[in-house]
């Protein structure tokens, strides 16, 4: 099992920038893949950003130039630096981790966090 603990959503004003953190506990060596996701009201959710198995980093459009994941494995701990926000990135971030569970690769979810961007 993996827990996942989304942290560092607030309300900024447009051209302002977050930083947030996601940080992981229980089997975490069993993590392949771990990303941040995102969901606006009356949306659907869409990948933000996602640190593949081999280390490789993805990027939404959207986002390309603005947000930047990392990781830090010490402290089990995802970030994504949002820089240049803008009122369309309003939504409620969540944190996902594919891991292997006896063989199968699961899917594991935070809480989420509310990130606002005033215009």
């Amino acid at each position: 099992q993996v827990q996942l603990v989304e942290s560092g959503g607030d309300l900024v004003q447009a051209g302002g920038s977050l930083r947030l953190s996601c940080a992981a506990s229980g089997s975490t060596s069993s993590i392949k893949v771990i990303g941040w996701y995102r969901q606006a009201p009356g949306e659907q959710r869409d990948v933000v950003a996602v640190i593949n198995s081999d280390g490789s980093l993805s990027y939404a459009d959207s986002v390309k130039g603005r947000f930047t994941i990392s990781r830090d494995s010490a402290k089990n701990t995802v970030y994504l630096q949002m820089n240049s926000l803008r009122p369309e990135d309003t939504a409620v971030y969540s944190c996902k981790a594919a891991a292997l569970r006896f063989g199968v690769l699961r899917d594991y979810w935070g809480q989420g966090t509310q990130v606002t961007v005033s215009s």
